[in-house]
């Protein structure tokens, strides 16, 4: 396959169905160091910034029989990585947890009021959830997938998505309650 003579646009349509492993293979080589120069500008750490770069290749190739070639391929993939890497970096905001590699030991997290008490209350809540529950929340909330990504890979509406979310984010907020009682 000679794919260095080859447009992006050119690869995908001639090589995507025949030869998709080889068309990936191109596609990483050309692009690999510009998103991960992307995910570093943003995440501000080498190692986070591979994997991040890792992510966004593995939903781009997934996503590529999608790429309607209204921009170019670049531009398509650049948007796919600033996208992740915004998600991920609010989804790390919003749970802003520290680890206890990070120096923390349990008296510091009792202090904190993030005690083995409330640690055990959160897994019982979750527990209580269905295992599709579990898993919606998980898809959302630690893989950060958006809406509409969920609501493509469930094939159902967002609104649905949304309402499912709200129906667990409730359903988990009761449970741990009613674990304090």
């Amino acid at each position: 396959m000679k794919t260095v003579s080859l447009t992006d646009e050119e690869m995908i349509r001639q090589y995507l169905t025949e030869q998709p492993n080889q068309c990936f293979e191109a596609l990483y080589k050309r692009y690999v160091a510009r998103v991960y120069h992307r995910c570093l500008f943003m995440t501000k750490d080498a190692q986070t910034a591979q994997d991040f770069t890792h992510d966004i290749f593995m939903k781009a190739f997934s996503k590529l029989d999608h790429f309607q070639q209204r921009s170019s391929f670049a531009t398509w993939l650049t948007s796919i990585a600033h996208n992740y890497c915004s998600d991920q970096l609010r989804l790390a905001k919003r749970l802003h947890t520290t680890s206890l590699e990070d120096g923390m030991d349990l008296s510091e997290s009792r202090e904190s009021g993030l005690g083995e008490e409330q640690l055990d209350r959160v897994h019982r809540a979750m527990s209580g959830l269905s295992a599709s529950e579990q898993l919606l929340l998980r898809q959302k909330y630690e893989q950060g997938l958006s809406i509409e990504e969920l609501a493509g890979l469930y094939q159902i509406k967002v609104s649905a998505i949304k309402m499912r979310l709200k129906r667990s984010r409730d359903k988990i907020e009761r449970l741990y309650s009613q674990s304090h009682t």
